[in-house]
């Protein structure tokens, strides 16, 4: 089928292979399935260049060898920074004992109680004949035979 989407199944097991050959290449081997012949050769040019994997707790700045930037005295003076750290710290305190939120939305809670009667009348009154009528439906289109 060639409109078929692969399936989940399917994207795992070419990730597997495609793991699967590129350590054989690192180590060393070579890869022989000749499906996988397009998928070596990407895997073995990008093998031989250096890999350079950008750590994101290194500065960008040092990477660059660019010149640190003054950036002049500090904007906010110590006393107001630290009166800023302390009210940060006690609004992280109350918001970690504050109690969970509710499962379910008082409102919606409200709304499915008011609507619980309601429903429950309509069903009782009309349900037995919806059942009724699509019970003969089905049973015409199975017999073949108009009710």
């Amino acid at each position: 089928m060639p409109g078929r989407e692969p399936s989940m199944e399917d994207i795992l097991a070419s990730i597997k292979k495609v793991i699967a050959e590129e350590k054989e290449l690192r180590s060393g081997g070579q890869v022989t399935t000749p499906a996988a012949a397009p998928e070596a050769e990407f895997t073995a040019a990008a093998a031989e260049e250096p890999d350079e994997i950008l750590e994101l707790d290194e500065p960008v700045v040092e990477e660059m060898n660019l010149p640190p930037v003054d950036l002049g005295p500090p904007l906010v003076s110590e006393d107001a920074a630290e009166a800023s750290r302390a009210r940060l710290v006690a609004l992280q305190e109350v918001a970690a004992a504050a109690p969970p939120p509710p499962a379910v939305n008082p409102l919606e809670q409200v709304v499915r109680d008011m609507l619980r009667p309601v429903l429950k009348e309509w069903l009782d009154q009309h349900l037995p004949a919806i059942v009724d009528e699509h019970v003969k439906r089905e049973v015409a289109r199975i017999t073949g035979q108009p009710l």
